[in-house]
């Protein structure tokens, strides 16, 4: 069986049955952050919580990455095998905005305003044969949405 690793520790909940992105909130201010940050982009204090910023949003924007990109990034794909992905910042519960890879890839696929569901992909194995895996959304089924 594969070891599966988060390509960063405090992205998201993992290993979990329902996986949710993990963000900060300040207690001084409430200002919510992704990822999770030590001090408030806000008002500077130092006095933050991890929350969970849940498993579901609304896509704000996006748009088709359709070429490799550039060093460093650092997945098992060669030019060969690379195929173009969907990039979006998906709105939060809460307003927080998640920049993410999205699942689907084609322009009539993707829509400002629907529903997008977490999920944890496949993007690399490591040195040690552990598979890394990152978050992305998919749209989400109209009983999830």
């Amino acid at each position: 069986m594969t070891h599966q690793v988060p390509i960063q520790e405090g992205l998201f909940s993992w290993p979990a049955e329902q996986p949710q992105l993990l963000g900060s909130r300040c207690k001084n201010c409430g200002e919510t952050a992704f990822p999770a940050q030590r001090e408030c982009r806000k008002c500077s204090g130092s006095d933050t919580e991890v929350v969970t910023l849940g498993d579901h949003g609304t896509l704000w924007t996006w748009t088709i990455q359709s070429f490799m990109p550039k060093t460093p990034y650092n997945s098992d794909e060669t030019e060969e095998t690379f195929r173009p992905y969907g990039v979006g910042y998906v709105e939060m519960p809460g307003g927080v905005r998640v920049e993410s890879r999205l699942l689907e890839n084609q322009p009539d696929e993707l829509e400002i305003g629907m529903p997008m569901q977490l999920v944890i992909e496949p993007f690399r194995k490591d040195e040690a044969g552990n598979e890394i895996v990152i978050f992305a959304f998919r749209r989400a089924d109209s009983e999830n949405a």
